[in-house]
């Protein structure tokens, strides 16, 4: 099942534990509203149930659930397009260079590991228990592309972007139980 997931704000080159959490936080909101819809349905149950295949990641009174997960048996590819105030082919240098805005954008979308991760003083707000993030790790991610274009409407800083994100997850590994069998 492929879904998209929309940022905007600003992303910036390198960005810090702050910014990523503000960036995790838009992703959560959306993450939330697809596991309320079918097909997801079951993994929300999963994480209800505490299910052995549900990665529930504990840290600092944050619950992190990633979407895709290890145990789940899932990598998944992501397509970005980003949508910048720069004019066409300027996206690596005027806003900050492409491949370090990317990593930013890549960090957000995994769960943080370690308390160092999340902003001094972080806490969950009501909504975000459990905090759904999309990624357990980003070594889950199996292909990637980035497409910069020009982001056609005035913004306030340079750094404001529009960023889609095609996720389409796939599975690595599946049981006879799991196979579609179809007639010839």
């Amino acid at each position: 099942m492929e879904f998209r997931l929309i940022y905007e704000g600003p992303l910036k080159s390198n960005g810090d534990r702050s910014e990523k959490q503000r960036i995790r936080r838009t992703i959560h909101v959306q993450l939330k509203q697809l596991i309320e819809r079918p097909p997801m349905q079951p993994f929300r149950r999963l994480v209800e149930a505490k299910h052995k295949r549900a990665t529930i990641h504990k840290i600092e009174g944050f619950t992190f659930v990633p979407i895709i997960a290890e145990s789940l048996r899932h990598v998944v590819n992501l397509e970005v397009l980003l949508l910048t105030p720069d004019e066409p082919g300027r996206a690596v240098t005027q806003g900050g260079d492409l491949d370090n805005r990317m990593k930013t954008l890549l960090d957000a979308l995994r769960m943080p590991k370690v308390l160092a991760e999340l902003p001094k003083d972080d806490a969950p707000k009501p909504d975000e228990s459990p905090f759904f993030c999309l990624l357990e790790d980003d070594k889950l991610i199996s292909g990637l592309s980035v497409t910069a274009d020009r982001l056609l409407r005035p913004v306030a800083e340079k750094s404001h972007v529009v960023a889609i994100v095609r996720v389409t997850p796939k599975p690595t590994y599946s049981t006879i139980g799991e196979m579609q069998w179809t007639s010839i």
